[in-house]
């Protein structure tokens, strides 16, 4: 850092020079013999950005006499310290004997806490004549297997097929995670739930209340009994999405049950299976776009300020460095900042939400000793 600004540590630290970071966890500090910028502690990607893809910490280099604010940003990297792994070790699959052959069925998702390549980025099956796998890419950029039938299966030959799925992610050397799939052959069932549609779009606002309904998925079986009755349940969606909605197994109905958080999260996908008695089965999808809403104030954060300053300091003197935020995005994200009252003081702009708080005028200690 005292490279980069051309200074010698013994000026940072006549200038008492220190690392002010933005929120509560105070991540890095200054060497003061070095200049160098150090860790406070080990960064764990996978804890500070759980759910993005890029991970940048913020601080600012606050230098004193003269008052002086530098931004600076540290790219935390992802490396490969997690492997695949899957949330149920053996997945069963009953398929009729009656299948078509190019028939495809969904997989359980495996989930890695790194992200770009070091996440999840193929699958492989077990060598078996019977079926193929297929890759599909999720809208939130993740991706999971299908099996994909590749001939007619026969209950009277083979009534349980015994398959490995692997998931492997990008890194080097690549890691990877292991699931069973039992595949069970059932006997005839002539017709398979269907969706009246394939992708449902839903848009709701994040201070949507727990109980309140999303959507109703719907698919029809026209079989008498209870092969013609359908039961819906969520598979292939995080455990995370999950706990934010609810499915009425036998209704359809989706209902919020969490609290969302627009800043968390832009958009969720649910993966619905319908069965019937005949535990034939399927699938849609219904993609949840989360609005946002002006539901977080602004946040100031004074960063440095003069707790005096002599009646005689010109003006456009600076004895404060604050820094404005909003968590919100949009129009209910902007921010405008302004010294409040009839006071010899102006703000202005430093960089982006960042503001020096200057004297306009001549202070005179006799007409007035303190301002606030």
């Amino acid at each position: 850092v005292a490279q980069d600004l051309g200074l010698s540590p013994s000026q940072l630290a006549a200038r008492k020079a220190r690392v002010v970071s933005e929120g509560s966890e105070q991540r890095f500090r200054l060497d003061p013999r070095s200049g160098v910028l150090t860790l406070t502690e080990t960064l764990d990607r996978e804890h500070i950005c759980p759910h993005s893809e890029s991970c940048t910490l913020s601080f600012q280099l606050l230098l004193e006499n003269p008052v002086q604010l530098i931004r600076g940003e540290v790219d935390v990297r992802d490396v490969n310290d997690n492997s695949p792994e899957f949330r149920v070790k053996e997945v069963v699959l009953k398929i009729p004997e009656l299948a078509n052959p190019g028939s495809s069925y969904p997989l359980e998702r495996a989930r890695d806490k790194d992200k770009g390549l070091n996440g999840v980025q193929n699958y492989t099956l077990s060598p078996n004549s019977q079926f193929s796998l297929a890759l599909v890419n999720g809208k939130d950029g993740g991706k999971y297997a299908a099996l994909v039938l590749q001939r007619q299966l026969d209950r009277e030959e083979q009534r349980e097929l015994r398959l490995v799925l692997t998931a492997t992610d990008g890194g080097s050397p690549p890691r990877s995670g292991t699931a069973e799939v039992r595949v069970l052959v059932m006997d005839a069932n002539d017709n398979m739930p269907v969706f009246l549609r394939e992708v449902y779009e839903v848009r709701v606002a994040e201070n949507s209340p727990p109980g309140q309904l999303l959507v109703r998925v719907s698919a029809t079986d026209p079989d008498d009994g209870s092969y013609g009755k359908v039961q819906y349940e969520l598979t292939q969606t995080s455990e995370w999405s999950q706990e934010l909605f609810d499915l009425n197994a036998e209704t359809g109905e989706i209902l919020v049950s969490g609290n969302l958080d627009f800043e968390e999260a832009k958009s969720h996908e649910l993966m619905v299976r319908a069965t019937d008695g005949g535990d034939l089965s399927a699938h849609c999808k219904v993609h949840v776009e989360v609005l946002d809403v002006n539901d977080n104030a602004p946040e100031i954060t004074l960063s440095s300020v003069s707790a005096s300053v002599p009646e005689d300091a010109p003006p456009r003197t600076v004895v404060a460095v604050l820094s404005v935020r909003d968590r919100d995005s949009g129009d209910n994200g902007r921010t405008e900042c302004a010294v409040a009252g009839d006071v010899p003081f102006i703000l202005t702009a430093a960089f982006a939400e960042h503001y020096e708080l200057r004297t306009s005028a001549a202070l005179d200690r006799e007409t007035t000793a303190e301002y606030n």
